[in-house]
């Protein structure tokens, strides 16, 4: 199966463990993987390195880094994950029954969103966020997404953008060319634990209510940061 893995980081060292058991418990290679730093100063990169990762550099900015992290590779599927997320067991072979599909080169899979966390507020924003994704076909970055590379570059892939990177490159591909896959992605719920579950999601639904009205992905990534 060709297929890259691309994941961003900056300073992620205790995190990037997650994406590596989730690769060799699968029997991926870790040659297929590919981490596109944004500066890290943690020992994010030494990490990847030592495990036989490919490691690029770029600006700090997922869009940035993820944009970066698919032109070093050549395999013709392209799978971007978050560096704080993980797959659940099965996810290789419903990757590959996908990629098996020739429709599907026109289409792009995303995973089940999923929190490490068991209190309930965990279970409900997942259930928000199934309800989102079924009504309005908008999946998160910490969701996966898995696409041609060719069907990507038609795109014209991530934009150069610090944050809704994500967003944006979903509405472009669309909900007929969306399919929800079978797998859970398994987030860190270490955001919402610290902030607490109902601030945390109103602040990510108002960032997302004022891009839709045009604030900018870098003002938007201030105030997410702030």
């Amino acid at each position: 199966m060709l297929l890259d893995i691309v994941v961003p980081t900056v300073n992620a060292k205790a995190q990037l463990p997650g994406v590596l058991r989730t690769l060799a418990t699968a029997g991926v290679s870790l040659g297929n993987l590919i981490i596109c730093d944004g500066g890290s100063n943690d020992g994010t990169v030494e990490l990847a390195q030592s495990v036989g990762a490919r490691v690029v550099t770029a600006p700090p900015g997922r869009g940035t880094q993820l944009a970066v992290g698919a032109l070093a590779g050549s395999g013709g599927w392209l799978l971007f994950l978050h560096a704080d997320t993980t797959l659940a067991e099965g996810w290789l072979k419903t990757v590959a029954r996908f990629i098996s599909e020739p429709a599907n080169a026109s289409r792009a899979g995303y995973f089940r969103f999923a929190l490490d966390d068991r209190a309930p507020a965990a279970r409900r924003l997942e259930s928000l966020v199934a309800l989102r994704c079924e009504l309005f076909a908008l999946p998160y970055g910490d969701q996966g997404l898995l696409i041609a590379r060719e069907f990507y570059r038609k795109l014209g892939g991530f934009r150069d953008w610090p944050l809704m990177e994500d967003v944006e490159l979903v509405r472009r591909i669309g909900r007929a060319r969306l399919v929800a896959l079978p797998v859970a992605a398994i987030t860190s719920a270490q955001r919402y634990r610290r902030n607490g579950y109902l601030r945390q999601s109103l602040r990510n639904l108002g960032l997302l209510s004022l891009y839709f009205l045009g604030v900018p992905p870098a003002t938007l990534d201030k105030w997410y940061r702030g």
